[in-house]
């Protein structure tokens, strides 16, 4: 029941002025020393990437031997915005040993940019226009998360928001070997 309200709360247009649960986090600190291919997806944190399905296809194949977690969002989804945080603080703990990328999908450049100055995260996001990553996944609505293994698999893509630190955790655990 609080999934399916979730949900349907991404159909609004209100931006919202954030989740108060959001960290202004050290990313830079917080992920120092990861390897070569992560500090390179990394380099310019919370950057809006062009590129649609292709370019999270070479973000993949460019951290293939570590798993991944992709995060599919929009700046005018309020679930998106609540589960940042939880996001945040994830990526920021785990983002040594797992690739985080974010995935902009049916949404405006202004709108993302704006998103992402007010809930700032480590990793970029790609631009989805299109909805090619949204149409890959065959989501339903926003948030969703996809979890890639070391080997660049598809293993499972949970619809819905994240309501906690901990839940992302498991499924990253449970997804992500």
């Amino acid at each position: 029941m609080i999934a399916a309200v979730a949900l349907a709360a991404c159909g609004g247009g209100d931006s919202g002025s954030g989740n108060p649960q959001s960290e202004r986090i050290d990313f830079k600190q917080a992920l120092a020393g990861a390897p070569a291919p992560l500090a390179k997806l990394y380099a310019n944190g919370d950057a809006l990437v062009p590129g649609g399905l292709d370019e999270l296809n070479s973000k993949l194949a460019s951290v293939r031997g570590y798993p991944a977690v992709v995060n599919v969002w929009a700046s005018w989804c309020g679930p998106c915005r609540f589960e940042f945080p939880d996001l945040q603080k994830v990526a920021s703990e785990r983002g040594k040993k797992v690739a985080f990328i974010g995935v902009d999908t049916d949404d405006s450049d202004d709108a993302a940019a704006t998103f992402l100055d007010e809930l700032p995260l480590p990793y970029p996001s790609i631009t989805d226009p299109d909805k090619q990553v949204f149409d890959e996944y065959n989501l339903r609505g926003l948030p969703a998360t996809a979890f890639y293994d070391s080997a660049g698999e598809l293993q499972y893509v949970k619809q819905g928001p994240y309501t906690s630190e901990e839940q992302l955790r498991a499924d990253i655990d449970k997804y992500s070997s």
